[in-house]
């Protein structure tokens, strides 16, 4: 990490900050989500549709560079980067005067100016028991004072939130010291996550039985109307802070005009984005087909129609003529991102650490045909196979690990035999106790859902297990996960910082309850993230990430997965789209223009 020095505090009062003209209203951003979200606060949620809104709304010290490849952190509401001592565990930011939050009846009437006040009350809620914050550790593991005031409330049942903490000293109006009780290398990575940006206590404390439903940010865009699971409405912030487009040109193919598209243009063009939640394929692809929406990432069941792919090579991908005719414009990304199904650790049937669960866990993940049908028939060949906690693409990814089970039914069903699953007369499995063996997993009600779930069905009917699935939203399998009521479950995470302790800390003990939805608790792996936190990357830390991946391997908590390829498309009167890999599916939206059409 690099030592910074501050850079000139800009020399004008609060009052005299410019602000934008508002984004012009006629011009509208059309998306779509294909699943729910939960709500929009960022500290209680960390599912990527609550993401992509809130991160539109709130305002972190620091973001990233849209444009810059290899990721750049830069300031946001910050006037600089922060000042770093010497040992890498003091951080001194400066606040920007004269930034507000939008209207609410809250602050009635009056013009609230966000301080560095905001920012230390922000992280605090991290460490509040009664949030259950899913990003909690990376806050309480390193902000001195932090885990200890979490601890306090746990006991008292009330977080103090007038109590001083060590580790976040506000200076004054405008200054925000924090100090690390050890080194964290990827600290700015936190401080630029989508979940940091700040709230004003007033707002949490006057909504504090729904703060999901009440965001109120400093932000380029307003929450104007949330039907929930149906539609969301976001319009421009007609008290944003004047912000004009300052980033790097990108050295991309496609950069250089979407820079000159951006390049001195205030921040948003729009003003206002319509959100529907389109959970099945078809009507959002008719939907994007018929202009009715401006932005989409192709579903499976369209690729054939809209790309050409090269089944081998994933990475070679275009867009079909004729939809190229139309002005239609492809974007071909690899994600950084995961996908799995988890187990439940925690359930009597499924989990525990003993050889014989460990066993059926093992003949479920070599019964799962990845490679043979799941990338090819689910994923049209745009996913590359999963191999461990990291995805490629990111620090921490180790290119010599290879945790993918095998696809070997045969296998699977001696390893089941050898552990006493008896085959009983009904052609299924039993217990080794010769109790009935049943596995429930999570699932939703999409098309796309129902295809995995056929093919999860052939899978256990490989190794005579019966599979029962329970049906409900995804917001609400969500829950359900976070609470241990399901056995089993497959979803994917995004990164929210490009650097692979964002993975890894999923089977941190002491994410259990937030992030470790498995449910994994082994002493040596906790004792070996705990040693990766405090060093910077290189060769001893990527040694703990192998060792890390071989005994998560070992105990198989998960079916690892793909990393998928993205393939979005916009329309033709839509300008300055650019994927970024840690922003949500709203990273885009405060910088893209929607030509009359």
């Amino acid at each position: 990490m690099k030592h910074l020095k501050w850079l000139p505090m800009l020399l004008m009062g609060a009052a005299l900050m410019p602000h934008a003209q508002a984004a012009d209203p006629g011009k509208v951003l059309r998306v779509a989500f294909s699943a729910p979200e939960t709500g929009f606060d960022l500290v209680k949620v960390h599912d990527v549709y609550s993401m992509a809104v809130g991160e539109n709304i709130f305002d972190g010290l620091l973001t990233y560079d849209y444009l810059a490849r290899p990721l750049k952190v830069v300031p946001n509401t910050a006037s600089a980067m922060p000042e770093v001592s010497p040992d890498g565990k003091v951080f001194t930011f400066k606040v920007k005067p004269g930034i507000y939050f939008a209207d609410d009846p809250v602050f009635k009437g009056k013009k609230r100016e966000l301080t560095a006040a905001d920012y230390a009350y922000t992280f605090k809620r991290f460490a509040d028991p009664l949030n259950n914050a899913p990003s909690g550790a990376s806050y309480m593991d390193f902000i001195a004072g932090l885990e200890e005031a979490s601890k306090k409330a746990a006991k008292t049942g009330k977080f103090d939130y007038d109590t001083p903490i060590s580790g976040l000293q506000v200076l004054d109006r405008y200054t925000l010291r924090i100090v690390l009780k050890k080194p964290n290398f990827g600290f700015l990575y936190t401080i630029a996550a989508k979940d940091s940006g700040a709230v004003a206590r007033e707002v949490i404390e006057t909504y504090s039985k729904d703060t999901l439903s009440h965001p109120v940010g400093t932000g380029p865009f307003m929450l104007k109307e949330w039907k929930p699971g149906n539609r969301i409405v976001l319009v421009a912030n007609p008290g944003y802070r004047k912000t004009v487009f300052d980033g790097s040109p990108g050295s991309e193919p496609g950069d250089a005009e979407i820079y000159r598209s951006l390049k001195g243009k205030t921040l948003p063009q729009v003003g206002r984005v319509e959100i529907r939640i389109i959970e099945e394929d078809q009507p959002r692809w008719l939907s994007f087909m018929n202009k009715q929406l401006d932005w989409i990432n192709v579903p499976k069941s369209a690729m054939k129609s809209a790309l050409n792919i090269n089944p081998a090579d994933p990475y070679d991908t275009t867009l079909r003529p004729v939809l190229a005719k139309r002005s239609i414009r492809l974007s071909h990304t690899l994600g950084l991102d995961v996908t799995y199904a988890y187990f439940n650790l925690k359930d009597p049937v499924i989990g525990g650490y003993g050889k014989d669960k460990v066993a059926l866990r093992r003949a479920i993940a070599m019964a799962y045909p990845l490679q043979k049908e799941v990338i090819p028939l689910l994923y049209g060949n745009q996913a590359i196979p999963l191999q461990g906690l990291v995805p490629v693409g990111m620090v921490g990814f180790d290119p010599h690990f290879q945790g993918q089970v095998p696809y070997d039914p045969a296998t699977a069903n001696a390893l089941l035999d050898e552990f006493g699953y008896k085959i009983g007369p009904d052609g299924y499995r039993t217990l080794p106790n010769g109790k009935p063996l049943v596995i429930e997993q999570g699932t939703q009600s999409s098309a796309t859902d129902k295809q995995f779930n056929e093919i999860w069905q052939k899978a256990f009917d490989s190794i005579k297990v019966r599979v029962r699935f329970k049906t409900a939203k995804w917001n609400e399998n969500l829950k359900a996960a976070y609470a241990y009521k399901l056995q089993m479950w497959s979803l994917g995470g995004s990164a929210s910082t490009p650097d692979g302790d964002d993975f890894v800390s999923s089977f941190s003990s002491r994410l259990i309850g937030q992030g470790n939805l498995a449910g994994y608790q082994v002493a040596a792996y906790d004792k070996a993230y705990d040693a990766s936190q405090i060093l910077p990357d290189g060769a001893e830390r990527q040694a703990l990430y192998s060792k890390m991946n071989r005994l998560v391997a070992a105990q198989q908590p998960y079916v690892l997965g793909v990393t998928r390829f993205y393939n979005e498309l916009t329309q033709g009167y839509v300008s300055g789209f650019k994927r970024h890999p840690i922003s949500t599916f709203g990273g885009f939206w405060r910088y893209v223009d929607v030509a009359p059409h």
